[in-house]
């Protein structure tokens, strides 16, 4: 069957409309070759002078000492640096990570473009670069700080230009030289002379392919993957950049795995410094509180918790510590305090030499994971006082069989081998003995145990079921900065207390961009728990069974004090 139709009816072009059309097109291909002309014939403008290096950032303590002011070694490490005084894996290094078409490419590259806008779109902002190394350098020469991070499409388009024209009046080795002497590394180091002394203590010629393979990282986020407080996140990001490198058959698979294995001499003092661990740690905070724009600009001055003369006394400690321990192979500590008053950090020493790359002093074990052994023990029992417990509960300490969560046995042992029949809760957290805080843990439950942790500040407990009863000897890692925190509620009262490092930031104009907000202190035990563990802590009849009457947790004035073993 055949269904007849009308057809369509013609639009009909009237003369004035064709005249219309060609005056138009007449007038963008005017537009076009004018942009064209402009693009390859007029002059490129004149880059603004030289930025200055950012303004001094100064890191003061409690008192207003100094502890660290990053003026000192940018001002005195910036040097040019011909590009034939580069080693040709820096070059290699760079290219592969930040601009894989640098030698083939305009200026742009439309491909990186393009798939940066799909990043973009799909993660619904800004999320992805694409810039070329070209792009970059137009960038740092044209703009200033505050245009550099805007997601203007204008400011974009400009960008591209600007690359565009760089490229046409400049040798790609020209661009590259110029780039490499004004790109940002981090820790105030613009250029790659003043990266390489910063971090490696040497100059750009000497750098080899492992350490230029990180410089070379850190030019995506310098703060993400600085090595003196990111080393895991800088080493990862080390491999990256060496694995592009073989993609671009710049250096084999086994060149790479070479590098990716050689260990990392940093430079040992990067920059005048007190309290590094510290230090290093408040710089780690900095960009969360005031924004990666303020921090780049500099001029700040940051007020901090720490105490100098607590700080020095903490530091003095390690050192006697670890010199009298030394036939034990121990080789390093760390030190926190804090005033529970404020939750102002007052010390902070991550290891027993910052400096020293033997021990990999630059490690803030501070801050790092670790077992906290019989330490743990008063969080366990302010959950059983809490639970219903009393220091006078009696307890058993005899040879046990309990069954962990999986149904296996676990017979847990003292530390000295020995059973003492039935004690009392007192006596058994005072002199820390093993099976009754197991048997503890056993009677009021993991999940109960983990949640008194995690409220009294534990960040590092979150899901009970990866814990089991070896947790009240140790079995689950915490920072050192979390357990002295919990700590803290013992001393308050039974209210909780979160570390404090930075309690003000003020720009160089005097702006005030952070203040400390006055801490929240709930509660997380009773203030009769509280009291209760503080007494039993310093109950020196309590622990004598265990630790003797004259132990060193006698310190002649009033304090509780707990081993972790």
């Amino acid at each position: 069957m055949i269904v007849a139709g009308h057809m369509p009816k013609r639009t009909r072009v009237t003369p004035r409309a064709a005249l219309r059309l060609h005056r138009w097109l007449s007038w963008a291909t005017l537009g076009l070759l004018l942009a064209v002309a402009a693009l390859y014939l007029a002059p490129l403008p004149a880059p603004p002078s030289p930025r200055p290096l950012a303004p001094s950032t100064k890191i003061l303590d409690i008192g207003g000492g100094m502890l660290y002011d990053s003026a000192g070694p940018a001002d005195a490490r910036y040097t040019h640096v011909p590009l034939a005084d580069t080693p040709a894996h820096l070059r290699e290094a760079v290219i592969a990570t930040e601009d894989a078409s640098f030698y083939d490419n305009p200026g742009i590259d439309l491909k990186a473009i393009a798939r940066a806008a799909l990043t973009d779109l799909r993660a619904g902002g800004a999320r992805s670069g694409g810039s070329t190394i070209t792009q970059q350098l137009a960038r740092n020469l044209y703009f200033d700080e505050r245009e550099r991070s805007s997601p203007s499409p204008l400011r974009k388009a400009r960008e591209a230009l600007l690359a565009l024209r760089l490229d046409r009046s400049m040798s790609k080795d020209e661009v590259l030289e110029l780039y490499l002497n004004r790109v940002y590394f981090g820790n105030l180091a613009y250029g790659i002379e003043a990266a390489a002394r910063t971090y490696f203590g040497k100059g750009a010629r000497d750098l080899d392919l492992a350490e230029s393979a990180l410089l070379a990282g850190l030019l995506q986020s310098p703060a993400d993957y600085d090595p003196f407080t990111r080393l895991d996140a800088a080493r990862a990001r080390q491999s990256v950049v060496l694995d592009r490198m073989v993609d671009t058959g710049d250096i084999t698979r086994a060149e790479a795995g070479a590098a990716a294995a050689e260990p990392l001499a940093l430079n040992p003092t990067p920059f005048a410094i007190e309290a590094p661990h510290f230090v290093a740690w408040v710089r780690q905070l900095l960009p969360d509180l005031v924004g990666t724009d303020a921090v780049a600009r500099g001029g700040l001055r940051v007020e901090t918790t720490l105490d100098a003369g607590v700080q020095r006394a903490a530091e003095e400690s390690v050192k006697r510590r670890i010199a009298a321990l030394k036939d034990h192979a121990v080789t390093d500590a760390a030190v926190v305090a804090i005033d529970p008053a404020t939750g102002g950090v007052r010390a902070m020493v991550g290891s027993a030499d910052y400096f020293d790359a033997s021990i990999g002093g630059a490690f803030n074990a501070a801050l790092a994971e670790r077992q906290p052994g019989s330490s743990i023990k008063p969080i366990v029992y302010a959950a059983a006082l809490e639970s219903g417990f009393t220091p006078a509960t009696e307890l058993l300490d005899v040879p046990t069989t309990l069954y962990t969560r999986r149904g296996e046995p676990y017979s847990p042992n003292n530390y000295d081998f020995t059973f003492h029949g039935p004690v009392a809760v007192r006596e058994a957290l005072a002199s820390s003995y093993n099976v009754p805080a197991v048997r503890v843990l056993a009677a009021i439950g993991v999940e109960r145990a983990v949640s008194m942790g995690r409220a009294m500040g534990i960040t590092s407990f979150r899901d009970p079921s990866r814990y089991d009863l070896s947790l009240t000897l140790g079995g689950g890692e915490v920072r050192l900065l979390d357990l002295t925190a919990a700590y803290g509620a013992f001393a308050t009262g039974g209210l909780r207390v979160d570390p404090v490092a930075i309690t003000r930031v003020v720009d160089a104009d005097g702006r005030v961009l952070y203040e400390a907000p006055p801490p929240s202190r709930p509660r997380v035990i009773s203030p009769q728990t509280a009291y209760l563990m503080s007494d039993i802590l310093a109950d020196n009849d309590a622990r004598a069974p265990g630790f003797g009457y004259d132990s060193p947790l006698v310190l002649g004035r009033p304090a509780s004090a707990k081993t972790g073993t």
